[in-house]
């Protein structure tokens, strides 16, 4: 299996993958819930109405006490999440009461309120903390791989796993972007965990390929670098499905009966273990092939002009 020689093609799969996400992401963003925009989310449940028949009903409740609702849409079964500007506790209280008059048998499962700076400092903090992330497994690994035999530096190493994590990611993004399109999918503060253990991730898978070539390249001094990747990437093969596979399976086993909140959690650590799995194997160690035949390009090409 030749994996070295079809790199092209699996770069190629993973660009046909990414570029809808980011044409997503470039015309309608992520949609955000209240962790990132501030504002009340107020989650109710009635098995005697249906939402499409009372949403003007509801509104006006709202509307009362000066509250206009940015989104009204259903969740589970019979339940329904609104969302609004941020409600005080009298206001909160009034709309309670007019709900349960109005509809009778309404429960209100969960109100939470955040407000804008609170959002802005979780917004800030996220950004930060997917960055130092990133920073520091470029270290890490520069530091690890530093006695790594030629012609690869361990500086190489570093970049080639954090292009295949930011695969990951705007996999990850892109697919939410798309689904927040279609479905009003919003991402939270639990979808940024997910694209923190996705980098755990898929930077463990990476690491576990990369450590097998700079074990062959000792082994096979006199064997050329490519073929010294391609056979670290099939030695490594088995092993790197099997864990992502049987990871993937408790996850789904988790979106079947984990309930209606942790759902696109889940779904986000799905999407995210798959593209790790793909980008470790068909995208990391084969860009080290790339980068090292451009390397010996330009210096022969450097050769030729002296």
């Amino acid at each position: 299996m030749d994996i070295v020689g079809k790199k092209y093609f699996y770069f190629l799969v993973s660009l046909l993958v990414i570029i809808p996400g980011l044409i997503s992401i470039a015309l309608f963003g992520l949609r955000l819930s209240i962790d990132f925009q501030g504002g009340s989310r107020v989650e109710i449940q009635n098995s005697k109405f249906k939402i499409q028949n009372s949403e003007a009903e509801v509104r006006g409740i709202f509307r009362n006490q000066g509250i206009d609702i940015s989104s009204l849409q259903k969740s589970g079964e019979d339940v329904y999440i609104i969302r609004a500007k941020p409600i005080d506790e009298k206001a909160y209280e009034k709309v309670t009461k007019a709900l349960q008059e109005k509809f009778k048998g309404v429960k209100v499962l969960s109100f939470q309120t955040i407000g804008p700076t609170i959002s802005r400092e979780l917004t800030l903090n996220a950004f930060k903390a997917l960055v130092l992330a990133s920073v520091l497994i470029v270290l890490y690994i520069a530091w690890s791989f530093r006695k790594v035999p030629k012609p690869v530096s361990s500086w190489r190493f570093g970049v080639c796993a954090i292009i295949a994590l930011l695969h990951d990611v705007l996999i990850v993004v892109g697919v939410f972007s798309i689904l927040g399109k279609l479905f009003s999918v919003e991402v939270d503060s639990l979808f940024v965990t997910a694209l923190l253990t996705v980098i755990g991730f898929s930077v463990h898978d990476t690491i576990v390929v990369f450590d097998r070539i700079r074990e062959n390249l000792r082994r096979m001094p006199e064997v050329a670098f490519s073929q010294v990747v391609n056979a670290s990437i099939l030695q490594t093969f088995t092993r790197s499905l099997n864990t992502s596979l049987t990871t993937m399976l408790v996850l789904f086993t988790l979106l079947l009966f984990g309930g209606e909140t942790l759902r696109w959690f889940i779904v986000a650590l799905l999407i995210g273990i798959a593209s790790g799995t793909y980008s470790s194997i068909f995208n990391a160690a084969p860009l080290l092939v790339v980068w090292e035949e451009w390397s010996q390009k330009r210096k022969s090409n450097s050769k030729v002009i002296l």
